[in-house]
């Protein structure tokens, strides 16, 4: 058994079976990447992929349980890799980061100027998607970091950790009726046509469970996963935004009203994450360290150790996170 052949029929498996595509991909010829499936297919005594002629159709059962494996190998492979480049040189490398376009927009830029200066050779890739696209792209071994708010369920299998709450704004032009409210109630925003998050994005699920708390149908006239998306057509007047408060920027927005809504709706918290097992170079550890100060070498060595989620959100309960 090769691990090239592993490498194979992981990248084989993730180019939807299409063995042409996977070819060039790694810059190798569609026969050779044949035959060493079939060559590992004959060693194991199974196939990995049915067949139908010279093409093939799916994944077999234990193809499925032998790719997965394949993929752990590949990933404790990058991480040896890894683990040779921090002693060789600290300051070069790569560090890939998946994220929602708020965090990316509002969140990150500050992070990312001082990692840049810091790190010049050290190469950054963002990645942006919803939470789902964010965990797939971090069980995959796709990215090192995954920066989210929304469905924590899906990362189940990643040491998630808390880096701060925020809360959410109301956004409306200038002049609009509920600039006039003493009080700003969710009823009052309810009887607007409004325009927000897509479900799924930047704590969209917080805001309709408030809405649903207190019985009311909301009119949501207009969804994005951009909050520039968002702000634009409050401005066309299509309805009154809710976006994060980090989100409003005093020099760009100076032709809308931000009406404070943390009263309105519970806070939402960001955490950042990666898989289990990842080796975390010294580049690694003061990204999380920049963006979360709390999250110190000893915080995350404590939250790899939990084994549970439970544990982790036990470890950090007591905690009080900064508010952007």
């Amino acid at each position: 058994m090769k691990l090239q052949q592993l490498r194979y029929i992981w990248e084989v498996a993730h180019h939807d079976l299409n063995v042409s595509a996977t070819a060039q991909s790694l810059f190798t010829s569609q026969p050779g990447i044949s035959k060493q499936i079939r060559l590992l297919e004959d060693e194991l005594g199974v196939e990995v992929f049915a067949r139908s002629g010279k093409h093939l159709t799916h994944i077999t059962p234990v193809g499925e349980v032998i790719i997965e494996v394949a993929g752990d190998i590949l990933r404790k492979v990058e991480s040896i890799k890894q683990v040779a480049q921090e002693f060789s040189d600290e300051k070069q490398g790569t560090l890939s980061i998946a994220t929602t376009h708020t965090q990316a927009r509002y969140a990150l830029p500050p992070v990312i100027r001082r990692f840049r200066e810091q790190y010049p050779d050290v190469a950054l890739q963002l990645n942006q998607g919803s939470p789902a696209q964010l965990a797939e792209l971090a069980q995959e071994g796709d990215v090192d970091f995954v920066i989210a708010t929304e469905g924590m369920e899906l990362f189940n299998d990643l040491v998630m950790m808390p880096c701060y709450r925020w809360y959410r704004d109301i956004v409306v032009p200038k002049g609009h009726p509920l600039t006039e409210k003493a009080t700003l109630t969710l009823a009052d925003v309810a009887a607007e046509p409004i325009v927000t998050y897509v479900f799924g994005f930047t704590g969209r699920s917080v805001l309709d469970s408030a809405f649903m708390a207190e019985g009311l149908d909301p009119n949501v006239a207009f969804t994005a996963t951009d909050t520039d998306v968002i702000k634009t057509y409050v401005r066309l007047g299509v309805g009154v935004g809710i976006i994060a408060s980090m989100a409003l920027d005093p020099e760009i927005d100076d032709d809308l009203v931000a009406l404070d809504a943390s009263h309105l709706f519970e806070s939402s918290v960001t955490h950042i994450g990666f898989r289990r097992g990842t080796f975390l170079r010294k580049f690694m550890l003061d990204f999380i360290e920049w963006f979360a100060p709390h999250l110190d070498r000893r915080k995350v060595e404590e939250a790899v150790a939990c084994s549970t989620r439970i544990e982790r959100e036990k470890l950090f309960a007591e905690l009080e996170l900064p508010i952007r």
